[in-house]
C-alpha cells in the first residue's frame, strides 16, 4: 500500500456529505462524532486532501446523501434505521443551514456534484458511476463521512464496479473507536486496495505522474 500511484487524470477524491449537520458546531450530527472527529484531525486532514488534489490535478466529486424533505421515508414499506432517524432529526434538511455545505468543502468551479444518494452507497441509484466513467477515472480516494456507513457503502460498490479504491482513515469519523476500528482495520481491508493517512494520500498525490507515465 506504500507504493500507490495515483494517476491524477484518472484519480478523483469522493467527498462525501460535507454538510453543516455533520461538520460544524450546531450542526445536528456533529456532537456524535466530536470526539472521533478531534482525535484524528477530520477538518484539518480534509482541508489538506482538498489542497492536495487541487495542487495534482485531481478531480473532486461530491457525494451528497439526500437532504430531508417533509415526507420522505414516511410511506415507505421498509425505511432503514438512519432513515427512521432521519424522519425524527430532520438531519440535512433541504433549504435549512445543517443541508447546506461546510463553509470549506461546498463545490468550486470544476467539482462535479453526484445525484443525492438516499442510503449509503454514493453510487446506488444515482449519476456518480457515469460522471467518474465520462471523465476517464479508474482511482478514487474517499473522505467524508461516516466512515462505516456511507464511507464504507460507497467504497464497496466502487471496487464491484471495478475502480482502485483508497479510504483515508484519519479524513473520515464516526459515533465510536468501535466503529473506526470496523471501518479501517476489520471491513476496510477486505475490499479497498489501499488504506493510508492523509499525509501519505498527499505525498503520493505530490509525486503523483501524469497518467501516460505511468507504467
Amino acid at each position: 500500500m506504500a507504493d500507490t500511484i495515483y494517476p491524477p487524470e484518472r484519480t478523483a477524491l469522493l467527498l462525501v456529505d460535507p454538510y453543516n449537520d455533520f461538520l460544524s458546531e450546531g450542526g445536528k450530527i456533529f456532537p456524535r462524532l466530536k470526539p472521533i472527529a478531534e482525535r484524528v484531525g477530520l477538518l484539518e486532514n480534509l482541508r489538506r486532501l482538498k489542497k492536495a488534489v487541487r495542487a495534482a490535478g485531481v478531480q473532486l466529486v461530491i457525494v451528497p446523501h439526500r437532504r430531508w424533505e417533509p415526507g420522505d421515508y414516511e410511506d415507505w414499506d421498509h425505511p432503514n434505521p438512519t432513515q427512521r432517524s432521519i424522519m425524527k432529526t430532520h438531519s440535512f434538511a433541504r433549504g435549512e443551514w445543517g443541508g447546506e455545505w461546510h463553509s470549506d468543502f461546498g463545490p468550486e468551479p470544476g467539482d462535479l456534484v453526484a445525484s443525492e444518494h438516499w442510503s449509503q452507497s454514493g453510487f446506488a441509484n444515482t449519476n456518480l458511476d457515469m460522471l467518474l466513467k465520462q471523465k476517464g477515472i479508474t482511482h478514487v480516494i474517499l473522505a467524508g463521512l461516516l466512515a462505516n456507513t456511507c464511507i464504507e457503502s460507497t467504497a464497496r460498490f466502487a471496487m464491484e464496479l471495478g475502480y482502485h479504491v483508497t479510504l483515508v482513515r484519519d479524513a473520515t469519523a464516526a459515533f465510536s473507536h468501535e466503529m473506526m476500528h470496523a471501518a479501517h482495520e476489520l471491513n476496510g481491508p477486505t475490499f479497498a486496495h489501499a488504506i493510508h493517512t492523509a499525509a501519505e494520500v498527499t505525498a503520493a498525490l505530490a509525486q503523483a505522474r501524469p497518467v501516460s507515465a505511468v507504467a
